[in-house]
């Protein structure tokens, strides 16, 4: 990410300073009889000084590290640059001296001294406070693009979990069912279709509603019933009062292809999925019945839902498993929330 840098109008150096000019020449103004010389030399060199304290401590700004401006004011910074501004204005006092040579130099370079501290501190502060709050906007600006990409890095790794490898095994089961001349060839085909359309409209939102989710999994759960036949059991008790409410698209399918890809499924030992509602929860529950030769996991299904849940709405998945059983989670999102 290309920061910013970290800059002052030079309208509001040369204008801010011209003003302070012409206020440090109001007093020889006022006075009887009026010395026009006096006047702009004593404007010319609060002018100038007051260039130099900008450029000076704009200069030395790169030295500051985020720890420094959030710890507040650096007394030793703050310091050393009223101890180089009195040098500078010292020298400039000599200067006014040596211009108009009739003043008394006691009086005037100690006026000119505490005028340059004055304006020394005021602009340090500003410069000080200008330059603490363009290090916030960075940290704001930061975090919030941060937060941005790893939110659409989820995303994209969760649309992806529907991968090739349930394409090819669909593929081989429609290529058997044709061999077959099974007449549920045509419905599975459909089903296909049906659920590729629902991937392709869902994949750019955020939450849909959950009967929304719920017909995605039937058109997966059809195509997996014509992969394992009764290998596989699925039930849905989740109460009726809950279908308007939200979820991630394709969260329940992705479950229920992790309980695919961690189990056995045979008709020896059937793959028992249960789906229910509890206390405001959404639950995916399945058997434990693991397999001999687990397939690689990459731990990207359950890791998006969870961080998805977490970056987009605050919420937390749980899971809870054992021997028997292994539980998933998921808070109602309802339609009335911030989001």
């Amino acid at each position: 990410m290309n920061k910013k840098p970290f800059k002052v109008s030079p309208w509001i150096i040369w204008c801010s300073s011209l003003f302070l000019g012409i206020i440090a020449s109001v007093p020889k103004i006022a006075e009887r009889p009026f010395n026009v010389a006096e006047a702009l030399v004593n404007s010319g060199i609060t002018f100038l000084f007051s260039i130099f304290v900008w450029y000076y401590n704009i200069y030395t700004l790169p030295t500051y590290s985020r720890r420094d401006i959030n710890r507040g004011l650096s007394i030793p910074r703050l310091v050393a640059s009223l101890v180089f501004g009195i040098g500078v204005m010292l020298l400039l006092a000599y200067i006014q001296q040596w211009l108009l040579s009739h003043i008394n130099f006691g009086p005037v370079m100690l006026m000119v001294e505490v005028r340059g501290i004055m304006i020394n501190l005021g602009f340090y502060m500003i410069l000080h406070l200008l330059y603490q709050n363009y290090q916030n906007q960075q940290v704001s600006i930061e975090l919030e693009r941060s937060r941005s990409d790893n939110l659409g890095a989820q995303y994209e790794l969760l649309k992806q979990q529907v991968n090739p490898h349930f394409l090819f095994n669909s593929l081989n089961t429609l290529k058997t069912m044709i061999e077959m001349d099974d007449k549920q060839s045509v419905d599975f085909v459909l089903k296909l279709s049906e659920f590729y359309r629902f991937t392709l409209e869902s994949r750019k939102l955020d939450l849909i509603q959950l009967k929304e989710e719920l017909k995605i999994l039937s058109a997966y759960m059809f195509l997996q019933k014509a992969r394992f036949e009764d290998g596989i059991h699925l039930t849905n008790n989740i109460d009726p009062a809950y279908l308007s409410s939200l979820i991630p698209p394709f969260t329940l399918q992705l479950l229920i292809e992790n309980c695919i890809k961690h189990n056995i499924v045979s008709l020896e030992q059937p793959l028992e999925i249960r789906l229910y509602s509890e206390n405001d929860l959404i639950i995916v529950e399945n058997n434990v019945q693991l397999k001999m030769d687990p397939e690689a996991s990459t731990k990207v299904g359950l890791n998006n839902i969870s961080e998805r849940y977490h970056h987009l709405l605050e919420k937390e998945i749980m899971i809870e498993s054992d021997d028997k059983i292994f539980k998933v989670k998921l808070p109602v999102i309802h339609e009335h929330t911030h989001y």
